[in-house]
C-alpha cells in the first residue's frame, strides 16, 4: 500500500434518482424510486428524499410504494444514465490513464499514475476540482472518497455520502476501521456477516484480533487471509484499467421444440445453475446476464441484463434470467435456450448487488446498487411508462407521468425550464410519440425547439389529477428494472 492517498473513489450520489430530478425540475426535492414499475418490480435507486421514508435500493417495489406512498415512481432510462456517465468517466480520464469503472456511477482513479497528485494537499485539490467539474458538467453531485488504497478509499466516499469529499491520513487507518462493523470490508455480506457474528466477531477490530489461522479456519484459506488483510488496513489490489473480455455461458439444443412455457421456465433457471457452477468453478463472478432463445422458425433472440456489480449468486442470476424471458414469445416453440455471464471479475459483490433480496432482509448499503440494472425490450407501442420522454406536435417536449384507462398524463418541462403543467390526452393521441432524452445541461447551440412549459393550456381530456396522473405509473407494467446504483 502507498503512503500517498492517491486513489480516488467517485461515487455518484443516488445516481439514476439524480439524473431524473436534474431532466425534471418537478421532481427536484422531492422523492423519487426508479426500478421496475410491475408486480415483481425492484427498486434500483431512491433519492434522498425518498430514504427518509425506509426507501432503499434492491426493496421490492409493493414495499416501497407502501412505505412512501407519494413519491413519484419512474422506469430507469439506461440511454441518458450511460450518455452522463461516459462525460464522468471522460472527466476522469483526463486526471490519469489508471480508470477502473466499477458501474456507471463508480470508478477508482490512480492520481499519481497520471501526475494529478503526490501527496494529501494535491490530492485534495484533484477531488474537489473533479466534483467542480462534475457538477459544471452534468449537473449531478458525485461523493470522494481519497486513501491510499482502493478499499480505504471506497470507504471514504461512503464517508463523504452525499455531496464531500472524505480524505484518510496515511498512519490512521487502523484507527479508523477498527470500530467499524465487519461489513464495512469488501466481501463480507449478510451470510459472511451473521457467521462472523456467531464466532463473537463484529468489528474489524474483532475481525484483527482473531487472527489469520481462526479466520481462515472459520472461512476457508482464500476468504480468511484475505479478510485478515483488510483488517490491518492492509490492499494491495492496484486500479485496472483494462480487464480482458470474457463470458461464460451454456445452452442445449432440444431434439424436439419445446412448446409449454412452464417447461421453458424449468429448463432456464436449469441453465442458470449449470453457468453459476462453471463461474464459481472458474473462481469467478460476472456483471451481465444474457439469454438466448433460438425459436421453431431458428429466429434467435438475445436479450441481457446488467446488474451493478458482479455476483455468482445463483438466486440473483436465475431471477434475471426468467425476467428476461418474460416478454419473449415461446407459443411456436423453442429449439435452443442458453444462459450466458459476461462482465466478468475476479471477486463477487452479491451481497451489495443482489436483486433477490426478500422483504424484511437485511438492506444493503446505500449507494450499493443492491439495484439491479436491467436492459428491457423496447415497450409495444403506445404503452406509455412512467418517467418516459415523449414530445407532443403542439406542447413540445415533456414525460409521462402515469397512464391508466386509456389515458396518459404528460407534464411538460425540460431540465432548462421551470417546473412544467400537466395535460392528458388518449392513448392513442396521433400527436404524441416517444421522444429522446434532452441533455441535463443547456447547450446553446442545439437547444430544444417548442414552446415554453408555461405556455401549455388546460386539458382537453383531464386535468391531470386522475388516472394515471400521479407518479406512480398506473398502468405500466415493466417489471424487475433493476443494478448500487
Amino acid at each position: 500500500m502507498r503512503n500517498a492517498p492517491t486513489i480516488l473513489h467517485l461515487d455518484m450520489d443516488a445516481f439514476f434518482a439524480s439524473v431524473e430530478q436534474a431532466s425534471k425540475p418537478s421532481l427536484r426535492g422531492k422523492a423519487v424510486v426508479v426500478g421496475g414499475l410491475g408486480p415483481r418490480g425492484v427498486a434500483a435507486t431512491a433519492s434522498y428524499e425518498a430514504r427518509v421514508f425506509g426507501v432503499h435500493s434492491a426493496m421490492p417495489m409493493a414495499q416501497a410504494r407502501r412505505l412512501a406512498p407519494n413519491a413519484a415512481y419512474l422506469v430507469p432510462r439506461f440511454t441518458l444514465y450511460r450518455s452522463v456517465s461516459e462525460q464522468v468517466m471522460a472527466l476522469l480520464r483526463e486526471l490519469s490513464p489508471l480508470v477502473e469503472p466499477l458501474s456507471l456511477d463508480e470508478a477508482f482513479v490512480d492520481l499519481e499514475a497520471g501526475g494529478a497528485a503526490w501527496d494529501e494537499e494535491s490530492a485534495r485539490r484533484a477531488g474537489e476540482k473533479l466534483r467542480a467539474d462534475i457538477r459544471a458538467v452534468t449537473g449531478l453531485t458525485g461523493s470522494v472518497g481519497l486513501a491510499a488504497s482502493k478499499m480505504l478509499a471506497k470507504i471514504a466516499s461512503e464517508q463523504a455520502k452525499p455531496d464531500g469529499l472524505v480524505l484518510i491520513e496515511p498512519g490512521t487507518e487502523r484507527a479508523l476501521l477498527g470500530p467499524m462493523p465487519v461489513r464495512t470490508l469488501p466481501g463480507v455480506g449478510p451470510a459472511t456477516g451473521d457467521h462472523l457474528r456467531r464466532a463473537g466477531i463484529s468489528t474489524v477490530q474483532e475481525l484483527a484480533e482473531a487472527g489469520e489461522d481462526e479466520l481462515v479456519r472459520l472461512l476457508g484459506k482464500a476468504h480468511g487471509h484475505a479478510l485478515y488483510a483488510m483488517a490491518l488496513a492492509r490492499d494491495e489490489r492496484p486500479v485496472v484499467a483494462e480487464r480482458e473480455t470474457k463470458s461464460v455461458s451454456v445452452e442445449d439444443t432440444y431434439d424436439v421444440d419445446i412448446h409449454d412455457r412452464l417447461r421453458v421456465g424449468l429448463e432456464v433457471q436449469r441453465l442458470a445453475d449449470r453457468c453459476v457452477r462453471r463461474l464459481r468453478d472458474a473462481g469467478l463472478s460476472g456483471r451481465t446476464i444474457v439469454l438466448k432463445v433460438r425459436r421453431y422458425d431458428f429466429s434467435t433472440l438475445t436479450r441481457s441484463e446488467t446488474l451493478r456489480g458482479p455476483t455468482d449468486d445463483p438466486a440473483v442470476i436465475r431471477e434475471a434470467a426468467a425476467r428476461l424471458l418474460d416478454p419473449v414469445d415461446t407459443t411456436g416453440g423453442v429449439r435452443l435456450l442458453g444462459v450466458g455471464v459476461s462482465g466478468l471479475a475476479d471477486y463477487t459483490q452479491e451481497d451489495l448487488f443482489a436483486q433477490a433480496m426478500p422483504a424484511g432482509a437485511v438492506e444493503a448499503p446505500e449507494e450499493a446498487v443492491a439495484e439491479a440494472v436491467a436492459e428491457r425490450a423496447e415497450p409495444v407501442e403506445r404503452q406509455w411508462r412512467a418517467g418516459q420522454d415523449v414530445r407532443h406536435a403542439e406542447y413540445g417536449p415533456g414525460w409521462v407521468q402515469g397512464s391508466g384507462l386509456g389515458r396518459v398524463t404528460v407534464r411538460f418541462e425540460t431540465p432548462q425550464s421551470e417546473p412544467g403543467r400537466v395535460r392528458t390526452f388518449f392513448v392513442d393521441d396521433p400527436a404524441l410519440e416517444s421522444a429522446e432524452p434532452l441533455p441535463l445541461v443547456a447547450d446553446l447551440a442545439h437547444a430544444p425547439t417548442g414552446p415554453a412549459p408555461e405556455t401549455v393550456r388546460g386539458s382537453d381530456v383531464g386535468d391531470g389529477s386522475e388516472e394515471g396522473g400521479g407518479g406512480s405509473g398506473v398502468g405500466d407494467q415493466l417489471e424487475g428494472a433493476g443494478g448500487r446504483t
